[in-house]
């Protein structure tokens, strides 16, 4: 489902730090934002002149029958038409070539902070909702950078201007109209109000119904497996319904506003009319004043209309704006490093010291974990599901911090340590291995950036990639898909080995590493593992016990607690837990060795 969040239930709309936040972009890009207001100012002054110039015309040029005076009037009229447009169109390209520019340099600037921030934050927040902020915000701030601040400041600019010539010209019949104007102004400061938590949170839904979406897409053999289309069908269903519902109230106050602005049009026209009628009958009022009268009211009442739509389109992008300011405020694993020692080299030992760890309270994973990996060696990981195992390599790789305890790399807690630098020194290979949709050369160089075609073809054969990689027809410039989906399951894991190996780590994680291969496979990868690990400290999770017997020490775990340790042959001598499950899995291999067909029967 798509419910709402937290966040959007509580969180209440900062807007001194949203109006601080595009005040601070606006500076940023002040030289085409004053570009675009001196070109405004032109164009909206030039465009005084053309309805101005009626009143000279019906009240002096034509009375007197001057065919000289009315061709200067409409040269003048056509100089100034031209200024309108040209301005216009210059207007037009420089502030929106600048928000186009200020949108890309915040997409990036949000994506570099984004993909900084600790692991548990991406546990903890769905893929959409990021990728929303990545690019849906941003898009706002071509409201404040573009065309529609400026659009703004010259309506209201405009306004004024054409107030103050009504003034001029009936100061009575302008006081008359002030009323319905001063009506709209608090009707649109009302809506306004209102309508922007509107905005905010239709980004928090549609974040949301999009996460929905690509976790869809992404498990999409699964739900056809258990044909499960209808659920995931009213699931986002139901997520577009709320976006429905939430974009409903917006149009209705979007129209309302509009409404208004047009029975203020409506309003001031029947003013104008009977008032202004009377003064030209009276005698006290030109009849090309009274016309200038109505185009400048015009000119009044069509700003303030257009600000209404405008003034929604700079809200929207200051909920957007808030919302980035709310990302970019969480601390970086840099920012949190900052006074943290540097890791110039690392040279392997790796220490767990009454290490306690638990992710939700009260449900401890780990407890009171206590061993040492020296420099060098390999260290074999044995349990049943939910022992902690993945959960102690998440650990060394610093995704999470223990509530008790250190995990010491070479004497320093991994906590005292800049994450940036000590991960330099990490390698590793995961049970379910991501490959960037791109080329094979390019996934298995993401480690190495300007690694050598020798290198890689070098490391590729390690890993026992290089047979399969070569009878691709584009070889090692083959796509592998998104998430590698054009490889099996064993061709990823070995280009993934291959990756690891090109990174030269001093601590190698290897996690399920050969769950995918065949025993064939699994064979040669081992030789290519066993050369890798020379020198190394390398820490295994192994699904088969038989891959982990040359293991320095291999430590069992069950339920948070390490039950036994100590070499292969030693913990099959000591005749425990660890002898059991190798006996377990050595007889069902031979089962399925001997006879596969009641294996399958079995668990089928």
């Amino acid at each position: 489902m798509v419910p709402p969040t937290a966040a959007t239930k509580k969180r209440k709309y900062d807007s001194k730090r949203a109006w601080g936040e595009a005040r601070a972009l606006i500076l940023k890009h002040k030289r085409s934002v004053s570009i675009g207001l001196v070109l405004m100012l032109i164009s909206r002054s030039s465009s005084f002149v053309l309805p101005y110039s009626t009143k000279y015309v019906l009240d002096d040029v034509l009375p007197k029958q001057d065919l000289r005076l009315l061709g200067m009037v409409a040269l003048v009229g056509l100089a100034t038409t031209v200024v309108q447009v040209l301005t216009g169109f210059a207007l037009s390209q420089v502030v929106s070539v600048a928000a186009q520019q200020a949108i890309a340099q915040l997409r990036e600037e949000v994506q570099g902070h984004l993909i900084r921030l600790p692991v548990r934050y991406f546990d903890s927040t769905k893929s959409g909702v990021l990728v929303s902020r990545v690019m849906s915000d941003p898009e706002g701030i071509r409201n404040l950078i573009g065309t529609g601040l400026i659009q703004l400041t010259g309506g209201i600019l405009s306004a004024i201007g054409a107030m103050a010539v009504l003034i001029y010209l009936n100061w009575k019949l302008t006081l008359a109209t002030v009323l319905p104007l001063a009506i709209f102004g608090v009707g649109m400061s009302i809506a306004f109000k209102r309508l922007r938590p509107i905005f905010r949170e239709r980004s928090v839904i549609q974040a949301e119904v999009t996460g929905r979406l690509t976790e869809t897409l992404g498990g999409i053999r699964l739900i056809k497996v258990y044909t499960a289309e209808d659920r995931e069908k009213a699931v986002f269903g139901k997520g577009v319904q709320r976006l429905f519902e939430n974009i409903a109230k917006t149009i209705t106050g979007t129209s309302l506003t509009g409404t208004l602005g047009l029975a203020v049009v409506g309003v001031i026209g029947v003013i104008v009319m009977y008032v202004g009628g009377g003064d030209v009958m009276r005698g006290t009022m030109t009849l090309g004043s009274l016309l200038t009268f109505v185009i400048f009211i015009g000119m009044v009442t069509a700003p303030l209309i257009s600000i209404a739509s405008i003034g929604t389109q700079i809200t929207e992008a200051f909920a957007g704006l808030d919302r980035i300011r709310e990302l970019r405020d969480m601390a970086t694993e840099d920012q949190e490093d900052a006074t943290k020692a540097a890791v110039p080299s690392v040279v392997g030992r790796v220490e767990f010291d009454q290490v306690h760890f638990e992710y939700e309270p009260g449900v401890p994973v780990l407890k009171a974990v206590s061993f040492t990996a020296p420099a060098g060696t390999t260290t074999a990981l044995v349990g049943s599901s939910g022992s902690g195992k993945s959960t102690m390599i998440s650990l060394i790789m610093a995704f999470a911090q223990p509530q008790q305890g250190h995990i010491k790399v070479d004497g320093t807690p991994v906590s005292e340590l800049k994450l940036r630098d000590y991960r330099r020194h990490l390698g590793v290979v995961m049970q379910d291995n991501f490959l960037f949709d791109g080329t094979v050369k390019e996934n298995i160089a993401f480690t190495k950036p300007g690694a050598t075609d020798d290198e890689i073809v070098q490391v590729a054969k390690i890993a026992n990639a290089h047979e399969f990689i070569s009878q691709f027809p584009q070889g090692y410039d083959t796509i592998v898909g998104e998430r590698g989906v054009k490889l099996s399951g064993g061709q990823r894991q070995r280009v993934a080995i291959a990756r690891a190996i090109l990174a030269d780590p001093r601590v190698l994680i290897l996690d399920e590493a050969t769950s995918s291969l065949d025993s064939e496979s699994e064979h040669l990868i081992q030789e290519g593992l066993r050369r890798l690990r020379a020198g190394r400290t390398t820490f295994v999770i192994a699904h088969r016990l038989s891959t982990i017997t040359s293991a320095d020490q291999i430590l069992v775990l069950e339920h948070g607690e390490i039950v036994e340790r100590g070499a292969h042959q030693a913990l099959i001598a000591l005749g425990g837990r660890y002898r059991d499950l190798y006996n377990r899995q050595f007889q069902r291999e031979q089962d399925q060795f001997i006879n596969p067909g009641e294996e399958i029967a079995a668990t089928g």
